[in-house]
């Protein structure tokens, strides 16, 4: 498999495959959220969508980064996250790089979203598509977030060779820019244990497939089929 590792801005054509990857937090947030019983998540590209789509739509789920504000139900933290019951919910996520970075590539034929708690999942999934080249969106600071990278270079790994150990890759996670700031209170809209929940390797089952569906960027869980299933994902 041919990776190529690049940062939003460094998209200049629309890849085949797109691995779009935010650890801290938007899908981890993202992964969660399904734990939690969502039936699907809606990328919107602004705050005034997200709103809007809030508006017409009284029973969706929005969230954001930062501190709560007026209209949006909960912030983009898995610690916060984890304590609602979102069964059967459509959830409105709107971050400042994760959705970002989805919508940048909406039109590849494939977009996966992932993060450590998804790793395996998406690796596999990779792995079941025999996908030649694959584009991972590395969406912190530009490209540079240690965190994204590290976790996009361990798929990568994994997609190919099963046995990889993640520790290496985790530790450069934990010591990133995005942890610190997280653990020391720089951004807001945190929990304690958001920067642990980021850290859990492989915590859910599902890879993440994000599609257009009339007009609007939705992700949806792509989960492994059952032991004894022939059917192709």
């Amino acid at each position: 498999m041919d990776a190529h590792f690049l940062g939003i801005t460094e998209l200049v054509e629309t890849p085949s495959v797109a691995v779009v990857v935010d650890v801290m937090r938007a899908f981890t947030v993202a992964a969660w959220a399904f734990g939690q019983g969502a039936e699907k998540i809606v990328l919107a590209e602004s705050l005034d969508e997200a709103l809007a789509l809030k508006a017409r739509h009284p029973d969706w789920v929005a969230l954001k980064d930062g501190p709560p504000a007026p209209g949006f139900d909960t912030v983009n933290s898995p610690g916060m996250l984890r304590a609602m019951d979102l069964g059967g919910r459509t959830v409105v996520q709107k971050t400042t790089a994760g959705t970002v970075g989805a919508l940048a590539v909406k039109d590849a034929s494939l977009v996966l979203c992932a993060s450590f708690v998804v790793a395996e999942a998406t690796a596999r999934l990779l792995r079941t598509r025999r996908s030649d080249s694959v584009t991972f969106v590395v969406t912190g600071e530009g490209g540079q977030a240690d965190e994204d990278l590290a976790c996009a270079q361990y798929i990568a790994r994994r997609a190919t060779e099963a046995g990889t150990d993640a520790a290496e890759f985790l530790r450069r996670a934990a010591e990133s820019r995005a942890a610190a700031e997280l653990t020391q209170g720089v951004r807001q809209g945190v929990h304690p244990d958001d920067v642990a929940l980021c850290l859990e390797l492989d915590r859910f089952p599902f890879a993440m497939v994000a599609a257009l569906e009339n007009s609007l960027m939705v992700l949806r869980p792509d989960l492994p089929p059952s032991p004894g299933d022939d059917t192709t994902i």
